[in-house]
C-alpha cells in the first residue's frame, strides 16, 4: 500500500509537469507558421495547412506508438522495417489479382505490425535485454528478409482502393488520413486513461522495480506497449504505400528521426516516466511544417537530419536540467 502510493504521488507531480510542457510545441508550430508567412504567404492558406495535416498523420500514427514505449524508459528501433514490411504486404496482397487477399491487405499488415511488436516484446519483456538492441536487431533481420524476398528491387504491388482511400482521401475537405491519427489519438488516450494502463507505463518507466513490488506485471505492461507501437508504425506503412500506390525500399528509413523528435519536442522524457500523447501530437505539427518549411528553403536531406539531431539534443538537455532542478 505505501509503494502504491508513493507511486501515485510521483504520477501525480509528473502530470503537473507534464502539462506545462504540453503546450510548448504548439505555441512553437503556431509561432513557426507565422514566422515563415510574412516569407511565403501561401503557408496561411487553407489548402496548404489541409495538406499538412494529411502528410502529418503518416508520421503522427508512427508516433503515438513510439510515445507508449518511450513511457517505460525503452525505445523502438525496428519502426523503419516494421512500416517498410507492413508496406510490401499490403500492397502485395492488393495487387494479387484475388478479391480476398485485397480485403485483407490492411488487416494482414497490422498483424504483421503487431507481431513485429511482440517480438520486440518478448526480448525486452522476458528476455530483458536491452530494447536499443533488440529492435535494432529485429530490424536487421526484417531489412535482410525483405531483401531476400526481393532481390534487393522494389517490391511488385500497389495499394488497393481502400488504402488510396485511407491516405489521400477527404470527408468534407478534411484529409481522411487525419482522421483516422486523431481517432487513434483519441482511443489510446481513453485506453491509457482508464483502467490504469497509462499509469502503469509511466511508473515503469520511472521506477520498474518499485512498480514490480507494487504487484504490476510489468512484462505484461511492457509487452503490450511494444505490441501497440508495432501496429501503430504498420498502420503508418500502409498509409504511405496508399499515399504513393506501392512500396519501395527503405520507405521507413526517413521517419525513425522525425518519430524520436516528435515524441521528445512533445514534452516526454527520453528516460521514460513522463509524457503525454497530446503532447506528441503537437510536436508532430511541429516537426511536419518544420520539414515543410526547410523543404520550400531547399535544404537539403542531409542538413534535416542535422537539424533534427540538434533539436533532440537540445530537448535532452533541456530535460535534463529540469530533473536536476527538481
Amino acid at each position: 500500500m505505501t509503494i502504491n502510493r508513493s507511486i501515485t504521488k510521483t504520477m501525480n507531480k509528473l502530470s503537473s509537469a507534464v502539462s506545462l510542457e504540453i503546450v510548448f510545441p504548439y505555441i512553437a508550430t503556431v509561432l513557426m507558421v507565422l514566422g515563415a508567412s510574412t516569407f511565403f504567404p501561401e503557408f496561411l492558406s487553407a489548402n496548404y495547412l489541409l495538406q499538412q495535416l494529411q502528410i502529418a498523420a503518416f508520421l503522427g500514427v508512427i508516433a503515438l506508438g513510439a510515445t507508449i514505449v518511450i513511457l517505460l524508459g525503452h525505445i523502438d528501433l525496428s519502426v523503419p522495417w516494421a512500416l517498410g514490411g507492413a508496406a510490401i504486404i499490403s500492397t502485395a496482397m492488393a495487387g494479387a489479382d484475388n478479391t480476398v487477399l485485397t480485403i485483407l491487405a490492411v488487416p494482414a499488415a497490422l498483424a504483421f505490425g503487431a507481431l513485429v511488436g511482440i517480438i520486440n516484446g518478448i526480448g525486452v519483456a522476458w528476455f530483458r535485454i536491452p530494447s536499443m538492441v533488440w529492435t535494432l536487431a529485429v530490424n536487421s533481420m526484417l531489412l535482410g528478409v525483405a531483401v531476400l524476398n526481393t532481390g534487393g528491387f522494389n517490391p511488385k504491388g500497389e495499394a488497393s482502393a481502400l488504402m488510396s482511400m485511407m491516405a489521400t482521401g477527404t470527408i468534407a475537405t478534411i484529409p481522411v488520413a487525419f482522421i483516422i491519427w486523431i481517432a487513434l489519438a483519441v482511443v489510446l488516450i481513453l485506453f491509457l486513461k482508464r483502467g490504469g494502463f497509462g499509469r502503469y507505463l509511466s511508473s515503469i518507466g520511472y521506477n520498474e522495480k518499485a512498480t514490480y513490488l507494487a504487484g504490476i506485471s510489468t512484462s505484461r505492461v511492457i509487452f503490450t506497449a511494444f505490441m501497440i507501437a508495432g501496429a501503430c508504425s504498420a498502420l503508418g506503412g500502409v498509409l504511405l504505400a496508399g499515399y504513393a500506390n506501392q512500396a519501395y525500399q527503405s520507405m521507413g528509413d526517413p521517419y525513425l528521426m522525425p518519430t524520436i523528435a516528435a515524441v521528445v519536442i512533445g514534452g516526454t522524457s527520453i528516460l521514460g516516466g513522463k509524457g503525454s500523447l497530446i503532447g506528441t501530437i503537437g510536436g508532430v505539427a511541429f516537426i511536419t511544417l518544420l520539414s515543410s518549411i526547410l523543404s520550400v528553403m531547399q535544404i537539403s536531406e542531409a542538413w534535416r537530419n542535422i537539424i533534427f539531431g540538434c533539436i533532440i539534443i537540445a530537448m535532452l538537455l533541456l530535460q535534463t536540467l529540469r530533473r536536476k532542478r527538481s
